[in-house]
């Protein structure tokens, strides 16, 4: 559990083998009132844990009949020791938890339901802000006509005035009217430049399928999906290659100029081994999420690296040691 990032949803639900007890006196923050019978040592350990964790039992929370409380009946003797725990923060998206009476997956043990409705958040797209295009002054000609145009607006002066935040303003504002800004759309997938609707499409199609077949596993939808992925797969294939000879063809003209670039720069990404870091832990195994933790991480990672000795270096020293006290 320490090893887990405090964002992440937990939920553990086990065979605790111990008596939390009914009521929570002093212990509110991490179970409710509705337990069976008295609390043991075990149960207090199952506490213990909870408040550590910033965990709480979820059972507890929740009035029933005992009948949906005791988890384990055996003759006389009725006891609840399965438990679910969750985050205390994930309260809130538990609506029930309960012991279901005459469902059977074990001799004696009964089986604990719980019902959470998880709630996703879409994330919002980011708007992208429109930029003047500064990158034009490299030409001679955009450079003397920004050039005049400012003066112009500060009234012929050559120095700038004192002020310097309406002089800022000014020339924004004639970068905008002189340079132009960008159309603040979202470049095309450099990835996925040579797409075309019918690939579109299929992905689209294979994308519901997969939903469809997480939702209700038979296997009619799975035989759909799978069919749907090979689809997409041969279309992907055909697209691709229709793509390549086009721009093969056009590679000896001047509009071919800013393909042939695009195609080296995805050659070369494609060649490299390692795109991307995708996790780093530290010595314990622990998952490091911040910047300043990785860098610490590698540091200590290549420090140990170039300063280990190998076997034969430490055979050579233990040479040299030894004809040394010879001697």
């Amino acid at each position: 559990m320490e090893s887990i990032p405090t964002g992440e949803r937990v939920m553990i639900g086990v065979d605790f083998n111990g008596h939390v007890g009914e009521g929570n006196t002093g212990d509110e923050e991490v179970m409710g009132k509705f337990g069976v019978k008295e609390r043991n040592l075990e149960g207090q350990m199952v506490v213990d844990f909870a408040k550590r964790m910033d965990m709480a039992v979820v059972n507890t929370y929740f009035q029933k009949r005992e009948e949906h409380r005791v988890t384990y009946k055996s003759g006389s003797r009725r006891t609840q020791v399965d438990y679910i725990l969750c985050r205390r923060g994930n309260l809130k998206e538990i609506s029930d938890c309960k012991v279901v009476v005459r469902e059977s997956v074990a001799r004696q043990p009964r089986m604990v339901v719980c019902r959470m409705t998880l709630l996703v958040c879409k994330m919002k797209r980011s708007k992208i802000e429109k930029k003047t295009k500064w990158w034009k002054l490299k030409k001679e000609e955009c450079c003397e006509e920004f050039r005049q145009k400012l003066r112009q607006t500060l009234g012929g002066q050559v120095v700038l005035p004192d002020d310097w935040e309406t002089t800022a303003e000014v020339i924004r504002e004639t970068g905008r009217k002189v340079l132009g800004v960008s159309s603040g759309r979202k470049k095309e997938d450099k990835e996925t430049w040579w797409w075309n609707e019918e690939v579109q499409d299929s992905v689209q199609r294979k994308r519901l399928a997969k939903k469809k077949w997480h939702m209700d596993r038979t296997e009619e939808n799975r035989q759909e999906y799978k069919e749907l992925q090979r689809r997409v797969k041969r279309e992907v294939s055909k697209a691709k290659q229709k793509a390549y000879d086009e721009l093969y063809t056009r590679l000896d003209t001047r509009e071919g100029e800013k393909d042939l670039y695009r195609l080296a720069r995805q050659k070369d990404r494609d060649g490299k081994d390692v795109q991307q870091v995708r996790v780093i832990k530290d010595r314990d195994g622990r998952v490091l999420t911040s910047e300043e933790s990785v860098q610490r991480r590698w540091k200590e990672y290549f420090e140990e690296l170039m300063n280990e000795e190998n076997e034969r270096g430490k055979k050579s020293r233990r040479g040299e040691l030894c004809g040394t006290e010879s001697r």
